[in-house]
């Protein structure tokens, strides 16, 4: 990120960037956290639980409109995601279970504090989130010297998962509402079953698929309908002289 930017870091240490960055650490180490303590399933299902905080404090604190067809699209999405994962679904994992869905609210006011910078420079409350993480979780580090592996997968996701994707994506959430961003993000877990299909051709079953579906329709057929009111929102406006 830092080379990315090239010397134009601008740190203004506003509420929204230092808030910011302090919900996208607690999210990535709750996350992580969860992961170790429930199973992934339940832990990117609850993570997922996102959009519904995202509408609440959207329009509470962005003043942005959530609709009941936003609420009728959320619900869709949340029973899509339930049926994917419900083939590696547990009740075990209690505390595991808890931070997943604290992870959930805390990744919607991350995505709040992104959209109260819409006129500025957002990636670097995702700079500070990753430094404030990597602060917190040091004295971690020494508990289990990582191998050469470990450390090839911290490059990549560091580069490329993480690195790469929040640059795209502080770029693009300063032109869509909260809602949109948080919705969007959810078909990111449901490609994992489809490069595991690809690399190791084992199969997602048939819940998974159904799941995915109706996710991807959601999402899509929103996005086409929200596009399409948008382009005649001009035309229907009053033209004054």
């Amino acid at each position: 990120m830092i080379a990315w930017l090239r010397g134009r870091l601008h740190f203004n240490f506003s509420y929204p960037q230092l808030a910011g960055a302090l919900a996208y650490a607690i999210t990535m180490i709750l996350f992580v956290s969860a992961t170790k303590m429930t199973t992934a399933a339940n832990a990117i299902l609850l993570q997922y639980t996102a959009p519904v905080f995202t509408a609440l404090l959207g329009g509470w604190i962005l003043k942005e409109k959530v609709t009941r067809f936003d609420w009728l699209i959320i619900a869709t999405v949340i029973g899509g995601m339930f049926l994917f994962f419900i083939d590696r679904l547990s009740l075990a994992g209690f505390w595991g279970n808890i931070m997943a869905v604290g992870s959930g609210v805390s990744m919607s006011y991350f995505i709040l504090c992104m959209r109260m910078q819409k006129d500025a420079s957002t990636l670097e409350t995702i700079l500070l989130g990753n430094i404030l993480t990597a602060l917190i979780c040091t004295p971690f580090y020494f508990q289990q010297t990582p191998t050469l592996v470990n450390w090839l997968a911290l490059f990549y996701m560091g580069t490329l998962q993480i690195g790469l994707s929040f640059i795209i994506y502080s770029t693009a959430i300063r032109c869509v509402k909260a809602i949109d961003a948080v919705l969007m993000q959810v078909v990111d877990p449901l490609l994992n079953p489809v490069w595991v299909f690809l690399i190791i051709g084992e199969a997602p079953g048939t819940w998974a698929i159904a799941g995915g579906l109706i996710v991807l329709i959601a999402v899509t057929y929103r996005n086409i309908r929200v596009n399409r009111n948008n382009k005649k929102a001009p035309l229907e406006a009053p033209v004054s002289y």
